[in-house]
């Protein structure tokens, strides 16, 4: 699922993963435009349709579309003294709008004093199937027989058309995949209608409903398609005009020899009212861009992972490449854990030379997220800052002579009645210095401030349950000003994170921690940076001049960040052949099956790597 409301559309291009493929994997990618792989798709059907004939079922994940490939589909078949028909799943088989409507619209949150922008629910777990009509879908399935006829190919296209009990009945199976920053580009644009409606309404509607009900429809949808291997073509939908294909074996085997490697992930950038402009000059960004105020370089359901394939890119969906090689990347026992999903995220907040601080925010826990959202799991993160400029702050905890009922009174008076709040009487906060890590357990009031890059490093939760508590009074950039959750933040804020509390390390609520090393070897150290029992994620730094091995061991995923330092190599021990190169603060995921590898120091300068695993115990911690 995704939740990224407003990406820049800009593709980095530097972030390509270039596993060894086969020249069979390789030659098997069809592309050169649509035109070009609906006649490559019409060829390959052909000779099965006039012996008999053929239903073809076409699905896909959310905002894709099927009308100009069919088109052309329908083209290539007439060439081919084809009959083609072209049946409407969703219109044929869906309940009503309203019937939908009826479904969903009560497990979204209608109450503005609780949610001003509209933005949270409910996760619907109901599947495409608890959206279908019983009478419509059987009538469906009765009517499939009667379409066939020597020389005739049928197209069924539409969300759930592959959904157990009807991808039995076509011959061809073929799932149309899309990242999630162009779908939600698409979204944007007005390219698509919620399940049910006949049109695109209010883009912050659309987007909530998609994240709880579209969304967890095709993610559910896609898993269980590749679990049961039932696909016989995989597609990407990314361009519309240059519509990618392969067989589905070729698209499995791309996934298998891409979780051999370290990896990096193809970035999203978005902008933001308090964004800076370090990332947008490190990265050359383009101008036009206000800021770069989050980066979300490895936030599992927002990116994906571009890969070469010959003279192609492929820019695949990552939780694609997740639910293929979930064990090999992430490691059994994490796959049984997290229910297969990725369980970390990371990303960057630049405020460098910006206007103002990140809101004054917390977050929900797993109880409250489990019964308000159906969600799985709890939204804990952490901050680990590596840039830094003049006056820089990072706000965590309440300070020890807060008066917090006062606090509450002040936030409340500056949602409604526009009135500034002391935050500084309330707030504790840390003199920001590269390297600094606090820990943020879910609940914990923090802000990072102006004119700092941060690296934010969270659990798997990535709906937005950030509850701003106080944002200054600021204007967003359609010039209102922003709404603030007092009502939530309130609920879920510990107000016994205090200052004093948070630096005692006999303390449970020990999130501001001096690193202390673990281990070291033949020239390198690892330092514990912050491990804490109420987080599964441990936050290590790797120091050192030449070089550093490290070990998975098989069963837990590495994710490294060059955080100091020009340029290095991760590579394999036993394939130093399967290898990635990192720059400064550029992130990759080392899998969980790669086992022992190095770190190479590719420049001049002393090097550290930040480096994210799963905290040892992790299996028996409360979800």
């Amino acid at each position: 699922m995704s939740f990224m409301y407003n990406p820049f559309p800009f593709d980095d291009p530097k972030a390509v993963n270039r596993p060894e493929l086969s020249n069979k994997t390789k030659e098997s990618v069809v592309s050169g435009g649509t035109p070009a792989v609906a006649k490559k798709f019409a060829a390959a059907i052909a000779d099965k349709a006039r012996k008999d004939s053929i239903i073809i079922g076409l699905d896909g994940y959310t905002t894709a579309k099927w009308d100009l490939f069919l088109n052309l589909l329908g083209r290539e078949c007439d060439l081919l003294g084809l009959e083609f028909e072209m049946l409407d799943f969703d219109a044929a088989v869906l309940k009503s709008g309203p019937e939908i409507d009826a479904i969903i619209d009560p497990m979204l949150i209608w109450d503005t004093k609780i949610d001003p922008t509209l933005l949270y629910g409910k996760v619907y777990h109901g599947g495409y199937n608890g959206l279908f009509d019983p009478a419509k879908a059987d009538a469906f399935l009765k009517g499939l027989p009667a379409k066939k006829a020597p020389g005739k190919v049928v197209a069924v296209f539409g969300y759930g058309s592959l959904v157990k009990g009807f991808r039995e009945h076509y011959d061809v199976k073929c799932w149309f995949d899309i990242t999630p920053q162009k779908s939600m580009l698409r979204i944007r644009a007005g390219e698509y209608a919620n399940l049910g409606k006949d049109r695109t309404g209010i883009i912050n509607r659309t987007i909530r409903r998609c994240y709880y009900c579209d969304f967890e429809n095709a993610v559910q949808l896609r898993k269980s398609l590749f679990a049961s291997g039932d696909l016989d073509w995989y597609f990407l939908d990314n361009d519309r005009a240059k519509l990618q294909m392969m067989p589905y074996e070729a698209f499995s085997d791309i996934c298998a020899q891409l979780v051999k490697y370290p990896f990096r992930a193809k970035p999203c950038y978005l902008e933001g009212v308090w964004g800076g402009t370090y990332m947008k000059k490190l990265r050359g960004l383009p101008e036009k861009m206000r800021n770069a105020a989050w980066v979300f370089d490895f936030i599992p359901m927002e990116v994906s992972v571009m890969v070469e394939a010959g003279s192609e890119i492929l820019d695949i969906n990552y939780c694609s490449f997740v639910h293929k090689e979930g064990v090999n990347l992430m490691g059994a026992e994490c796959v049984r854990k997290y229910k297969g999903y990725f369980p970390i995220r990371f990303n960057w907040d630049d405020s460098y030379h910006s206007t103002g601080n990140m809101s004054i925010q917390c977050h929900s826990g797993g109880k409250f997220n489990v019964e308000n959202y159906n969600e799985f799991g709890r939204q804990d993160e952490s901050y680990y800052v590596v840039i830094t400029g003049h006056e820089a702050k990072t706000f965590i905890g309440f300070r020890d002579d807060a008066d917090i009922p006062a606090f509450f009174k002040e936030i409340e008076a500056a949602d409604t009645e526009h009135k500034p709040c002391d935050y500084m009487k309330y707030v504790s906060y840390e003199e920001s210095k590269p390297g600094l890590q606090v820990m943020l357990p879910a609940g914990t009031i923090h802000s990072s401030g102006r004119n700092q890059v941060i690296l934010e490093i969270g659990s798997l939760t990535i709906g937005s349950y950030t509850y701003k508590m106080y944002d200054y009074l600021r204007l967003d950039f359609d010039g209102k000003q922003r709404p603030i959750h007092t009502h939530l933040g309130e609920l879920n804020v510990r107000q016994d994170r205090r200052h004093s509390v948070i630096h005692d390390p006999s303390s449970p609520e020990y999130i501001v921690q001096e690193p202390r090393l673990d281990c070291e070897g033949d020239g390198w150290k690892e330092y514990i940076l912050g491990e804490n029992p109420q987080m599964y994620i441990s936050l290590r730094r790797l120091e050192f001049e030449k070089a550093c091995e490290q070990d998975t061991r098989g069963e837990k995923f590495h994710v490294l960040t060059l955080v100091d330092g020009e340029h290095v190599r991760i590579r394999s021990v036993e394939h130093p052949e399967r290898y990635f190169d990192l720059d400064f603060m550029e992130i990759a995921c080392v899998p969980a099956s790669m086992g022992k590898y190095m770190i190479e120091n590719l420049g001049k300068e002393p090097i550290r790597v930040h480096k994210t695993c799963l905290r040892d115990g992790y299996q028996n911690d409360p979800a």
